[in-house]
């Protein structure tokens, strides 16, 4: 079933549209029906089937082949692609036997259907019998992205030490030479005389130090050569090797064991030439100690893992970089050599990202994207040079820097969405430091721009100091003239909508999360929710703090239903599942319109089984029953409409169904107490400080009863604490109904402004020059129409054949969303039905 996402382009001057004749507007039928099954999950947590297969959309080309490592029969895996089944054609590809489940082809594939098949093979040689053979096509449209094959990075890969930044080899001595009139050289030397007097008698105590003060003296190091850090690199190392770490010691945390093979081997890289045999050989001893306990522990697993946190924040950087610096040392080139290719073929695989995300945006939480940045960065730099093709072409990173922009702008609070995300005033150094890296690297003018708001951020970052200070160039600063007002992450599942992006003070915000990533890890149970900000501070966001990854705070306030801008059904919320999935499936804007359509009818679809989960529960003592607010649910619709109409109207249209009676609960978490109209069906809130006041409209087919608290379900700490005030968190509850509508309409304001009054006439809601047209009878199919009185620009979903610019408009579906609204000056028809999410499984 092929998507409607079809963007029908009807180009009409304002100057036309006056000298209309009202002759319909008539488009080309289309195949596509507007709506189509659910699966049970568009992604698995861990892979239970071979990827691609007939049901999966390819996101690039090439795909990496993927084999649960279940099926993995023998040491090793072969794998065959063609174009025809009998996998004898001239484009026929036959892999090495690896000892992993992927394979990445590193090549082009041709447009069309392809075929591929799969066979353990034994440490011997001896192939066992092909898999059942699996298919998949490939598309025009599906952005190609090659990567060289792994011989090509060895054979480029340098043999000299120190190398762990060889990207900046021919730019280390210009740096040197104007090292000490950089901006951030105080800060770079500070932070070494700090290092400097650091004592690590006891450096098994604190890894995490170790591991920092080790990489602020190489990069002081490397840019200034001082013998003075290049002594305590020394001094340090000694220690080490004096008193190599217990087993105990060394793999205490999942964190530990890496931070303490970073300082062995950044000291190693640094000394090298100035180190004993007898220092090499204890080093490359402690090192491979660290490598050969995690390879085992990752291969076949986690090509297969949809995405290991630590493994990709920290934990595979460095594993790579001791293979990296050991492939050549002739004591551990054969080890060396196969954990290096892993590493390369996994980043080719399944990074970045996860591999199944091309938006540029942090799939796994916002709050949790800074812990990323540095592999994000050091990863594609050092392929790019040593492989000799440029990484940074991935569609994820050309995305980036405007997702930087959009989700998180500059002097503002985060829209996203996870843990941490409620976390900072503005974006964190980390956040520019990325910004300033893709500026440098791409010349994205986003990422140059995002950058240059933050300055002082940036410069205080350390990570990518050394990169900044030794790749001295120049970028475009300024916004991009033809920002979009709403831009779509189509995988993520996100949807983010601004006013006015270049200027926060005047800026209404709006993120709105549906997402096939579903809910655990790092991100919530909150389908279908949304954030919303004025002027950079929240004014309805999701709700808790974020002290804790499972404490009952988190469990039962924060990472629960209930602490979003979402509903519940029956007190019920969405499980901490893959399978607790939404799916945005529609969106469009212009000028004046701004629009998305989320699907979370699959999001409240049981509770979860997942072993990370049910620990946590235990261990907070809950149970996962309606008491505590999880559980099956009768859920059958729930598809919610969310319009920004410029600059400050915020419109939520909700479609609600169930196979049996339910209380439906819709909530809005304000960081301000609400000021309930019960009589006129209104709520506002006031924030003084920022000068806004926010005035919300609710409406719903059934009567409901409006409550509102400002007590968690579980508090965040034992005693109240002034750093965790209280949030006000509002409910409208009906009574039970096997079907209901909710229409909310939001206006946000300056306070010295009115709000309108919204004035209504059966199902027809005005406020100012807008007039909103709501079916809430759920007799009569689900339909809304927005209009205004001043402009042509116009929205309709539903049934009927809308009238844009005076013309009658020949819908191609019954129930699908079409908008007329202005791009750079002149007015497009847009017509959409469900974009099918795609899926990384098997669908069905």
């Amino acid at each position: 079933m092929k998507s409607l996402s079809t963007l029908l382009i009807l180009t009409v001057t304002l100057a036309i549209i006056a000298c209309s004749d009202n002759a319909p507007i008539t488009p080309v039928p289309d195949e596509q029906s507007p709506e189509s099954t659910l699966p049970d999950a568009y992604h698995d947590k861990v892979r239970t089937q071979p990827y691609p297969k007939t049901d999966n959309e390819i996101y690039l080309n090439p795909a990496p082949f993927i084999v649960p490592k279940e099926m993995k029969q023998a040491e090793r895996l072969q794998f065959n692609v063609s174009r025809d089944t009998q996998f004898s054609g001239p484009e026929t590809i036959l892999s090495e036997a690896r000892p992993w489940c992927m394979f990445n082809p590193h090549r082009t594939l041709e447009t069309g259907l392809w075929y591929w098949r799969f066979r353990s093979v034994t440490s011997s040689g001896q192939p066992g019998a092909w898999s059942d053979t699996y298919s998949f096509e490939v598309k025009d449209e599906t952005p190609r992205f090659v990567t060289p094959p792994f011989a090509d990075f060895l054979g480029n890969a340098p043999r000299i030490h120190p190398r762990l930044y060889a990207f900046l080899d021919d730019k280390i001595e210009a740096a040197r030479k104007r090292v000490t009139s950089h901006p951030e050289y105080g800060q770079l030397t500070a932070l070494a005389a700090t290092a400097l007097k650091a004592d690590f008698s006891a450096p098994y105590n604190q890894t995490a130090d170790l591991r920092l003060y080790t990489d602020y003296l190489y990069q002081a190091w490397h840019l200034t050569l001082r013998t003075a850090y290049r002594n305590k690199l020394h001094d340090i190392l000694s220690t080490l090797l004096q008193t190599p770490p217990t087993e105990a010691q060394l793999f205490a945390t999942n964190f530990g064991a890496t931070d303490i093979a970073s300082a062995y081997l950044t000291c190693y890289d640094a000394l090298y030439n100035k180190l004993s045999a007898t220092e090499r050989a204890a080093t490359e001893k402690q090192l491979m100690r660290v490598a050969e306990k995690y390879y085992p522990q990752h291969c076949g697993i986690q090509e297969n893992h949809i995405f290991d946190n630590h493994f990709w924040q920290q934990n595979m950087r460095v594993l790579f970089q001791i293979a990296y610096l050991l492939y050549d040392k002739v004591n551990y080139s054969g080890k060396a050599i196969e954990m290096l290719e892993y590493y390369y073929e996994l980043w080719t695989a399944r990074a970045p990202a996860s591999g199944f995300n091309r938006d540029g945006v942090w799939h796994n939480g916002t709050g949790y994207f800074i812990n990323n940045v540095r592999t994000l960065q050091y990863l594609p730099l050092l392929y790019s040079y040593i492989a000799r093709k440029d990484f940074l072409q991935h569609p994820w990173y050309r995305n980036a820097g405007r997702s930087l922009v959009y989700t998180w702008p500059p002097e503002s609070r985060s829209l996203g969405f996870g843990d941490g995300s409620e976390k900072y005033d503005s974006p964190q150094r980390q956040r520019a430091a990325f910004a300033d890296f893709l500026a440098r690297e791409t010349g994205d003018s986003y990422a140059g721009w995002y950058a240059a708001q933050c300055t002082k951020s940036l410069q205080r970052d350390p990570e990518m100091r050394f990169y900044r200070m030794a790749a001295n160039r120049t970028y475009e600063t300024q916004l991009p003239a033809s920002t979009e007002k709403m831009i779509w992450y189509k995988d993520a599942g996100e949807v983010v909508m601004h006013s006015n992006l270049a200027d926060t003070n005047h800026n209404l915000s709006l993120a709105f999360r549906s997402s096939t990533f579903a809910s655990g890890s790092h991100t919530t149970a909150c389908q279908n929710s949304f954030n919303l900000l004025f002027k950079g501070t929240d004014v309805y966001r999701s709700s808790g703090y974020y002290l804790n990854f499972s404490d009952a705070h988190n469990l039962m306030s924060y990472r629960h239903t209930r602490a979003h801008n979402t509903i519940l059904v029956n007190g019920i919320g969405q499980p901490y599942s893959m399978k607790g999935y939404g799916n945005i499936v529609r969106a469009m804007g212009g000028n004046h319109i701004s629009y998305c359509l989320g699907d979370a009818s699959n999001a409240y679809s049981g509770i979860t089984d997942d072993p990370m989960w049910t620990s946590a529960f235990a261990a907070a003592g809950i149970s996962q029953t309606p008491e505590y607010g999880f559980g099956v649910t009768p859920l059958t619709r729930y598809r919610r409409h969310v319009l920004m109409l410029h600059p400050d109207i915020l419109v939520i249209y909700d479609e609600l169904e169930a196979a049996s009676p339910v209380r439906w609960s819709w909530l809005l978490h304000s960081p301000t107490r609400f000021e309930l109209n019960e009589a006129e069906q209104l709520m506002g809130t006031r924030n003084d400080e920022k000068g806004f006041i926010a005035v919300t409209g609710l409406f719903s087919s059934h009567p409901y009863t409006a409550t509102q608290t400002d007590a968690f379900t579980v508090p965040p700490t034992p005693t109240p604490n002034p750093a965790y005030p209280n949030q006000w968190h509002f409910t409208a509850e009906t009574s039970a109904c096997a079907a209901n509508r909710y229409l909310a309409i939001i206006q946000v304001k300056g306070t010295d402004q009115t709000a309108h009054a919204i004035r209504r006439n059966g199902d027809t809601f005005t406020i100012g020059r807008w007039s909103v047209e709501a079916t809430l009878d759920t007799s009569r199919p689900a339909s809304l129409v927005v209009r205004n009185s001043d402009l042509p620009a116009t929205f309709s979903y539903g049934a009927e054949h809308p009238t844009p610019g005076g013309e009658i408009y020949i819908r191609r579906y019954p129930q699908s969303s079409v908008l007329y609204d202005e791009k750079d000056g002149i007015y497009h028809i847009m017509e959409e039905t469900d974009r099918p999410a795609i899926s990384s499984r098997t669908a069905l």
